[in-house]
């Protein structure tokens, strides 16, 4: 068996730190490449992490690699501005992706959000469709975004905020969650990591995971 070599953006985040841990559980990966502004919470033999300062978009050059995660991402709140939301939403993530395609990347899976549009009057909704639409129009072989709703995690272990809008959302969904669609109900961020992992080894074109086929 081929062993795969992967690049992962953003493996202390919620969703990356799961992605991470699968990618380093999985025998068919050889080597992990992680990219992110703090070293992973693990080591393991065949974790190499870099530090980088993505506001100035200088990489290290990326070894030959199979897929790439992206998984970076923040809130407007924690950034400060609008500005600086979109320099690692949009502007660190495309940074990435145009170095893993570099190093020979020909897989890559994304952490979106639900309503990416590009045309949307959100911002944050449309800084995510943006920077699906940019990675769109560059020559990876598969694609996969996904776009799940609230996301259920423990940020307090991660040295994150916690969110209002998804301590709102996880009430309502426990009051009333057989009232509301699967695409809109809260998901674990266990979920979408384990929905990228399988997907995207196997991805030809791209493929857009929402979260009721992620649950």
């Amino acid at each position: 068996m081929v062993k795969r070599t992967v690049i992962i953006a953003g493996a202390s985040g919620m969703v990356g730190k799961e992605i991470l841990a699968g990618l380093l559980a999985d025998d068919s990966v050889a080597e992990v490449h992680s990219l992110g502004r703090k070293p992973p919470t693990v080591q393991h033999p065949k974790l190499s992490a870099y530090i980088v300062d993505f506001s100035s978009l200088r990489l290290p050059v990326l070894p030959q690699a199979d897929e790439v995660y992206l998984a970076l991402g923040t809130t407007i709140k924690v950034a400060g501005s609008q500005e600086a939301f979109r320099a690692i939403d949009y502007d660190a993530n495309l940074a990435v992706a145009r170095a893993a395609q570099a190093a020979g990347v020909k897989k890559l899976g994304l952490v979106s959000a639900m309503g990416a549009d590009a045309s949307s009057k959100v911002f944050y909704n449309r800084v995510k469709g943006e920077l699906e639409n940019a990675l769109e129009k560059m020559p990876f072989e598969g694609m996969v975004f996904a776009r799940p709703s609230l996301l259920v995690g423990d940020r307090e272990v991660l040295g994150q905020p916690e969110r209002r809008g998804e301590k709102i959302g996880l009430v309502v969904s426990k009051l009333i969650g057989f009232l509301i669609p699967a695409n809109y109900q809260p998901i674990e961020a266990t979920a979408v990591a384990r929905a990228l992992l399988k997907a995207v080894p196997q991805a030809q074109g791209k493929t857009v995971l929402l979260s009721g086929a992620m649950h």
